[in-house]
């Protein structure tokens, strides 16, 4: 179905600069993806830890002045009682969580989309509390000449949508939370239906289901309404915890072909194919009952968080469709593919 890239996995953390001095990179991975001006343009989530010393616990942190963040660096004794490690994920502190990472999302280019030059600087960071523990995993939309980009922000208010705009990958304009906490896994589509814009979400489940798959409205792009559940996991090793959207839905003669992740036995992510109604994107006509594509590989299978695959990055390219996708919450790969083929496993 997917043929990999040989050069996989096509950018690693060790190509990425950090952002501050005494910050080391430790992900590159969940690209958002376009096309602007003949070249592929990436929007890498970049995991950032500290650098650490002997008998310290340092961890990444962002002071916030006139509407900028700026990485700094806290210390903790790691003899200190009051100090406790959570899993390797985060920091307790006298009633405060830190997180052992912070990300933020930097721009990847490319001519050929395999050999990509890595931005020295980040693109979009935290600037404000909302943001303070991180922006992260970017979906990239064109509409109408403007690229919308929405990206999960992380607080202590916990995780919810972002959105932002740009004309040339220079200039950005923030607008602000779309999706209330908790709610990730956007995906916006690349033209109005019924003079409305369109999005699926992922809300989270608490309750007495699980993770799903959502639809939304919106006149504006900013307030969102008319929300359905369109497609829940079902009862497989392959999605028995949650699903989430992915990348924008591709329009093709049957349909929205959309790529989505499910998470499954054992933390495992694996991706799946459904088709939406062109004029009613709310019905599903068709959705895949096997993986298009799981971890398999080392580079998959091993690593920050192994056996993941996950998707948020696909652009068509030469009548193909290239789809980035994070392994392993370390790396970004590449696999191809094309739309008819999908489309005939479904």
């Amino acid at each position: 179905m997917f043929k990999r890239c040989q050069k996989n996995p096509i950018i690693r953390p060790a190509d990425v600069r950090p952002s501050a001095e005494g910050y080391q990179v430790v992900g590159a991975f969940n690209p958002g993806a376009t096309l602007f001006n003949n070249e592929v343009i990436l929007l890498l989530r970049v995991a950032e830890s500290c650098v650490q010393e002997q008998g310290k616990i340092r961890i990444p942190v962002y002071r916030f002045s006139e509407g900028r963040g700026i990485p700094e660096i806290k210390e903790f004794d790691a003899h200190d009682p009051d100090v406790s490690l959570k899993d390797t994920r985060g920091v307790f502190y006298r009633g405060k969580d830190y997180l052992s990472s912070i990300s933020h999302l930097r721009l990847a280019r490319s001519v050929d989309g395999i050999n990509f030059t890595v931005d020295p600087t980040p693109f979009i960071y935290p600037c404000s509390p909302v943001e303070a523990y991180g922006t992260e995993d970017a979906r990239i939309v064109s509409i109408d000449g403007t690229f919308y980009i929405n990206y999960t922000i992380v607080s202590t208010d916990s995780w919810c949508t972002a959105l932002a705009s740009t004309n040339d990958f220079k200039k950005l304009k923030k607008l602000g939370i779309i999706f209330h906490p908790e709610n990730k896994d956007v995906s916006i589509f690349p033209q109005k239906i019924n003079n409305k814009y369109i999005a699926l979400h992922r809300p989270n489940n608490s309750g007495f289901g699980k993770a799903s798959i959502w639809y939304a409205e919106s006149p504006d792009l900013l307030h969102w309404g008319n929300h359905k559940c369109i497609a829940r996991p079902r009862h497989t090793a392959y999605e028995s915890m949650k699903i989430g959207s992915g990348s924008a839905p591709i329009k093709t003669d049957e349909g929205w072909l959309c790529i989505y992740h499910a998470k499954g036995d054992n933390s495992r992510y694996s991706l799946f194919g459904m088709v939406l109604d062109l004029e009613q994107p709310w019905k599903v006509v068709k959705r895949s009952t096997m993986p298009l594509f799981e971890p398999e590989l080392e580079y998959e299978t091993t690593g920050f968080f192994g056996n993941v695959v996950f998707t948020n990055g696909i652009v068509i390219k030469d009548g193909q469709l290239f789809m980035y996708y994070g392994s392993s919450d370390e790396t970004t790969c590449l696999a191809v593919s094309s739309v008819e083929q999908i489309l005939c496993s479904l």
